[in-house]
């Protein structure tokens, strides 16, 4: 692993220990070189995912853009980080095993606000209220009935 600071590529493994839940292990670096330290994560990917955008566009699904989405929805509540991370673990884990290697951002957009109803709702009304361009008041009685909605469909799409 290249060391961020100096660029070397000679870093050593100080300690490493399960995340996420087991997702994930995290592994504490440092830089013999330059001294540095600093932390990484190895992931399981089952399959490469690519994003479907509105515009009809594809991009490489980035688990980063993700969690960056939960933390400006979450910003200032309080929500505890490793809530956050199993949240956006669950996603990524239905996403891969769904047997799908193209996404559409209207999926992951859903299951973002279902994740983030129940983890708090402000941030659910937050992220809702970006996600669909809200303009009026009426636009947060839609997005409320269509959630409702998805979820009465298909009941396992919650939890």
């Amino acid at each position: 692993m290249r060391c961020p600071y100096c660029g070397s590529e000679d870093t050593q493994v100080k300690d490493s220990r399960p995340a996420e839940d087991g997702a994930a292990i995290r592994r504490r670096r440092i830089c013999p070189d330059c001294g540095g330290r600093f932390t990484t994560f190895e992931r399981v990917q089952l399959r490469e995912l690519m994003v479907v955008k509105k515009t009809g566009r594809k991009a490489p699904f980035d688990r980063d853009k993700l969690l960056r989405s939960f933390e400006i929805a979450l910003r200032k509540r309080p929500v505890d980080r490793d809530r956050i991370e199993r949240a956006v673990s669950g996603i990524v884990r239905r996403l891969e095993s769904s047997g799908e290697t193209e996404i559409s951002s209207e999926e992951i957009g859903l299951q973002v606000l279902e994740a983030l109803k129940a983890l708090d709702d402000v941030a659910f009304v937050r992220y809702a209220s970006v996600y669909r361009d809200f303009s009026h008041v009426d636009d947060f009685e839609k997005i409320l009935a269509e959630v409702a909605a998805k979820i009465a469909r298909d009941p396992g799409a919650d939890g």
